[in-house]
């Protein structure tokens, strides 16, 4: 044997005599700008996964010197965050939709709407037509329609459309002729709106239910096809993990069967309606858990939006004197509900929209939880709180739920229901996140985007996909950009009781992880919403890779 081949032997015995000391991992990441979003807010280089968990980061020479893999990704300097996490959307809601509904968000006048209408009805034909989205806050006359024009339309087909907010429906005379739907119907917690003494087809809040029952059931087929659909979109704008608000028995356990069958892969924090059915079956057990899926939450509705005026206020709306809005259900069914969670150990989530209905909660709250606690109860939205109420989230260690993009999605007329003192105490997120000193942040999808980057943007410059206003809206009440990462990753975790194994890159954790474009701890303000999330990552396993789209 020539010496140089002698060399050459000694010279791979050496290497593999090194890399036979490195321990085996499925993936390393490596020349990134990793946010941890630890307890430091630090960065890294570089980190380790194995078995679906991160065990080690640092600095890129320290883990190729530590591990080694089949699977190494030289990120060349791309931003790598935790996987975002979004705090109250509506995952299976948003799916069905996609599946079900003509989808009118953005429709500046009433025609554009039957345009659209009478286009879906030629994709989908089916014994209902049913449609979201709509928002008269977008048209001339900025008033509710009434349903002249759609019976014309749909003489003979039921309609049934969900306003932008999901606390109003647009119906069809043929609608309200199958629900029995009269001006003499009354409804607790809602509204029949009546022209000239006669329905016009607009029901609100409660009163929905006595159409919405009406529409035939979905089979498992197509709930599974929605779930998937929705998954693989979301998982397409970065989002790991999802609280989905109000889910029905059933639905929380066809969730459950296809996470177990891998057909689901999405984290879901699913928060149970207030069904008997599902107080029964839940809170009897308690808290229900497996990798996927945390069943600990009862969500409920204190009161409607403040776009169809059905948020309860403490004074009259300013542009409809006599009118408050009004709370969904009696505050002794609140205090019931409240008194059944405690008791089995549920955490507790309440819709609140108007400063009427925040003070009621608040105050049904402070009865059980009697000080700082860590039960980490919700009020979902915070929308608009009294200067008085403030305090009662810190003094009770209640969490304000909120969605970022609602303030500026409402920001150009919420002035007009609420008048120029009033509105200080709205979308008040800044102030809300002083009173614990962690905020979650979500979206409210179908009500708004889906995607999280369009949340962090909306936290931080407060303005709309517009660049409006100029200035941003009350700046005095917008995030820090590191205060909005942590509220779609780390905060969001922790309002799901899910910061031990989510919401930051850290070793024992999920390496769940999303890696884009742009920087946004550092780019510009306009940069954020071009940014695109080039591959995110659940549990070390790909789910969504822009190149393979």
């Amino acid at each position: 044997m020539s010496r140089y081949l002698i060399l050459l032997v000694a010279v791979l015995c050496v290497l593999n005599a090194c890399n036979s000391s490195k321990m085996k991992v499925d993936l390393i990441v490596s020349d990134a700008i990793i946010y941890t979003v630890d307890n430091s807010f630090s960065t890294a280089e570089s980190f380790a996964v194995k078995d679906g968990k991160f065990i080690a980061v640092g600095t890129t020479p320290e883990i190729l010197a530590k591990y080694t893999s089949d699977q190494v990704w030289d990120c060349k300097g791309k931003p790598i965050y935790p996987g975002f996490i979004d705090a109250h959307c509506h995952f299976y809601g948003y799916g069905m939709d996609l599946m079900q509904y003509a989808i009118l968000d953005g429709l500046t006048a009433p025609e554009n709407i039957y345009n659209k209408l009478l286009e879906h009805r030629q994709k989908l034909t089916s014994s209902w037509v049913l449609g979201r989205g709509w928002d008269q806050n977008l048209w001339p006359e900025k008033s509710f329609p009434d349903n002249k024009r759609l019976n014309e339309i749909f003489p003979d087909v039921p309609v049934y459309l969900v306003r932008v907010d999901g606390h109003a429906a647009w119906c069809n005379a043929k609608a309200l002729e199958l629900a029995g739907v009269k001006a003499e119907t009354k409804v607790d917690g809602g509204e029949i709106i009546l022209k000239n003494g006669k329905p016009t087809g607009v029901l609100i809040d409660n009163a929905m239910s006595l159409v919405f029952n009406h529409i035939p059931t979905p089979g498992n087929s197509l709930k599974t096809r929605a779930l998937l659909e929705a998954q693989q979109n979301c998982f397409g704008v970065g989002l790991t993990s999802v609280t989905d608000c109000g889910l029905p028995k059933e639905t929380i356990l066809l969730i459950d069967s296809l996470q177990k069958k891998g057909a689901l892969l999405m984290q879901i924090n699913a928060m149970m309606d207030p069904s008997k059915e599902n107080m029964d079956y839940f809170l009897k057990n308690g808290p229900y858990h497996t990798d996927r899926l945390q069943v600990r939450s009862i969500k409920l509705y204190a009161d409607g939006a403040l776009g169809s005026r059905g948020a309860y206020l403490l004074e009259d709306y300013s542009d409809q004197p006599g009118h408050k809005g009004l709370l969904i259900n009696s505050e002794a069914y609140f205090d019931d509900i409240c008194q059944k969670a405690y008791d089995a150990g549920f955490q507790v989530a309440t819709h609140c929209i108007g400063d009427g209905a925040n003070r009621v909660v608040l105050n049904i709250y402070g009865k059980y939880l009697k000080g700082k606690n860590d039960k980490r109860w919700r009020i979902e939205h915070a929308q608009v709180v009294n200067s008085a109420d403030f305090n009662l989230f810190g003094k009770y260690a209640v969490i304000p739920s909120v969605q970022a993009t609602h303030a500026t999605s409402d920001m150009l007329w919420a002035d007009e229901r609420l008048g120029s003192e009033r509105i200080k105490g709205a979308y008040a997120y800044k102030q809300l996140l002083d009173q614990n000193g962690w905020l979650p942040n979500g979206t409210d999808f179908p009500i708004e985007d889906i995607s999280p980057l369009k949340t962090f943007y909306a936290s931080v410059v407060r303005k709309n996909l517009d660049g409006q206003p100029a200035g941003g809206f009350q700046m005095e009440n917008a995030l820090s950009r590191e205060e909005a990462l942590k509220s779609i990753t780390l905060w969001a975790a922790k309002a799901g009781f899910q910061e031990t194994k989510a919401g930051s890159i850290e070793a024992g954790k999920n390496a769940d992880f999303v890696v884009v474009d742009t920087d946004l701890m550092k780019c510009s303000d306009d940069a954020i919403l071009k940014a695109k999330v080039l591959k995110t990552v659940l549990g070390g396993f790909t789910v969504f890779d822009s190149e393979k789209k």
